[in-house]
């Protein structure tokens, strides 16, 4: 057994390179198994929009509007770790336009979600991209609403998965991109909402696994190891759920490729062994897990 292991040892070191670039070539598959299925759940908000002839309540935004790419919200965790201290927000009322472009969002929103549905990823990223623009300015009118930010994180969200079932992988990391700093004051605002912590894990392998295709292992590991961090608490929550086990076995998976961190390793294999003999490894672990262990599928 020792002998077997060392020589498994030894094929992983000699192949780590050609299995980095392996595993990469899963990374559509996982925008689809982490992405489609969550992303089609219509935010509660979405349920509860002003009518296009009131105010909103209370709403705040800053000065000048945040550029999409860095939202107003700087309270979040960074991959690398480093905390920003939150901006101070300056309070404004939303326009009628803009409550009103709002409305049309939801609406939008919706139509998407059914385009999506029907397998029209076509129709559904024209909805979302039509919706997106209104739900940033009700974010930036008042970055505090929960409601309006959780809805603007699953807008991005179900854009990417449209997006990646077109293979358009340069927008996927684009929306995930602007959508990470959402994602996480959801998580932060909802700190029992594993579907939503499930959702910001699963989006972090994904943008730790576009750097590690491009070999890039100092930009993936903050990803995974944040990723890390969020599946674990999940798994620890639900350990009979297949979701976050296979949310946290990606992470591990990860994570033992760009840091020498000791046993990362072993517990992935262990893990991934484990799920693959009851049955609970999902289409996207499997290969990963047949590749390090060289395995072949049952």
């Amino acid at each position: 057994m020792r002998r077997a292991e060392i020589a498994l040892d030894r094929l992983f070191r000699c192949n780590q390179f050609k299995e980095t670039l392996t595993l990469a070539r899963y990374a559509k598959f996982a925008y689809l198994t982490f992405a489609a299925p969550l992303a089609l759940a219509a935010p509660a908000m979405a349920q509860q929009t002003p009518a296009a002839s009131t105010s909103p309540a209370a709403p705040t935004t800053p000065a000048t509007p945040a550029d999409p790419a860095a939202p107003a919200d700087a309270t979040t965790m960074p991959a690398d770790g480093a905390t920003t201290p939150a901006p101070a927000t300056t309070a404004r009322e939303m326009t009628p336009d803009e409550i009103a472009a709002f409305n049309q969002a939801v609406t939008d929103f919706t139509a998407g979600q059914s385009a999506q549905q029907a397998g029209d990823n076509a129709g559904a990223v024209a909805k979302y991209d039509a919706a997106i623009p209104a739900i940033r300015t009700a974010v930036e009118a008042d970055p505090s609403k929960i409601d309006n930010v959780n809805f603007l994180a699953n807008a991005l969200y179900a854009d990417a998965a449209a997006y990646g079932a077109m293979g358009q992988m340069d927008k996927v990391v684009s929306l995930y991109d602007e959508a990470l700093p959402y994602w996480r004051k959801v998580v932060e605002a909802k700190p029992e909402d594993t579907a939503s912590r499930n959702i910001l894990a699963g989006m972090l392998i994904q943008m730790g696994n576009q750097k590690l295709a491009a070999q890039d292992t100092d930009g993936a590991d903050p990803y995974y190891q944040e990723a890390l961090t969020l599946a674990r608490k999940s798994a620890a929550a639900q350990p009979a759920d297949a979701v976050s086990k296979n949310i946290l076995l990606s992470a591990l998976i990860g994570a033992s490729q760009t840091t020498t961190e000791e046993g990362l390793r072993d517990e992935a294999l262990n893990m991934g062994k484990a799920m693959m003999a009851d049955g609970t490894i999902d289409a996207t672990n499997r290969p990963s897990i047949e590749i390090m262990t060289g395995a072949k599928a049952s």
